[in-house]
């Protein structure tokens, strides 16, 4: 990859490389925002330093509680691991966006597991659903009786941190053809009339299960009307989107979006058309941490890096 020099003597990557920079992976990456444009720059030690003196916090998806297949037999197990790291963290992270999937059935028995073991951390959860947190016989009610409270229709909202403003979508609730998320008419209106007042300069943290791009339309890895969506958030300086879903990180840039899916705490999928189908992937018991974990976001005040960073089980 060509790189370009910048005024500290680092260096970046042009525009043509960023735009083409997708990774699939089960280690470690920091990525460092700098006058839009992401900058790979270490691990795990880079996004410490960054934290001990940055508005930070976590991103953990996809946990399945009740999953107990060959895949993981014991996904609770794998979160309790997750909330351990969280709470041995040197400098404490502001809260946890959890972006979907809390439960593999959505039974009162797996919410209250999940609920238990996220309290160990002593943080603050803003959650979405993901489609496994809706199929109780209500569609939805055991979700929305636990995390809805504020929010809006099948549970969407927004609110403001450290100068951030974040936005909690659901693309779960209606399904289209192929498993594809989907926003509606009524969320977009909502997500269109809560952007209106904010200055471009407004740094925004969406976050959703599925990917608000097709990322893989066979599989339905994606969201059918994601891009009214981001047509809406075109205007701002700086976009992060973060989400779940496909339980293995895939990160791209365009333009001033960057978007992040994050690693399961509960079993691996497959790659994009790499198997017959999606779906919990068995693979030897000693390499199964290296495929799960959560990931740091820290965030700088003015024209600093955003760093995330993935760190595994197994590191």
């Amino acid at each position: 990859m060509s790189r370009r020099q910048t005024a500290d003597g680092g260096s970046q990557p042009n525009r043509r490389d960023t735009l083409e920079c997708m990774v699939w992976a089960g280690t470690g990456v920091l990525w460092a925002m700098s006058g839009g444009v992401p900058v790979a720059r270490g691990l795990l030690g880079d996004a410490q330093a960054a934290a001990a003196s940055d508005f930070s916090f976590l991103q953990m998806s996809d946990s399945h509680i009740g999953f107990n297949k060959a895949a993981n037999p014991d996904a609770l197990g794998t979160l309790r691991e997750a909330v351990a790291r969280v709470k041995a963290l040197a400098v404490k992270p502001s809260f946890i966006i959890h972006t979907g999937d809390i439960t593999h059935l959505s039974k009162p028995a797996e919410f209250d597991n999940a609920d238990q073991v996220y309290a160990e951390t002593a943080l603050q959860m803003h959650a979405v659903p993901g489609e496994h947190d809706l199929i109780d016989e209500d569609r939805g009610k055991a979700y929305l009786d636990r995390y809805g409270k504020g929010t809006n229709g099948a549970g969407w909202y927004s609110f403001d941190d450290h100068g951030v403003h974040f936005i909690g979508l659901v693309n779960v609730a209606d399904l289209k053809a192929g498993g594809l998320g989907n926003l509606g008419t009524e969320q977009l209106a909502w997500l269109e009339n809560d952007l209106k007042d904010k200055s471009a300069s407004t740094p925004i943290v969406v976050f959703a299960h599925i990917p608000l791009y097709v990322l893989y339309r066979q599989w339905g890895w994606g969201t059918d009307d994601g891009e009214r969506a981001l047509a809406l958030l075109k205007r701002f300086g700086s976009v992060t989107v973060l989400n779940g879903h496909i339980h293995q990180l895939a990160q791209k840039v365009e333009g001033n979006m960057t978007f992040h899916t994050a690693l399961s705490t509960a079993f691996p999928q497959p790659s994009p058309g790499s198997a017959p189908s999606p779906g919990p992937m068995v693979v030897p018991a000693e390499r199964l941490r290296s495929l799960l974990g959560l990931s740091t976001v820290t965030l700088r005040q003015g024209n600093k890096p955003l760093a995330i960073v993935d760190t595994t089980l197994a590191t």
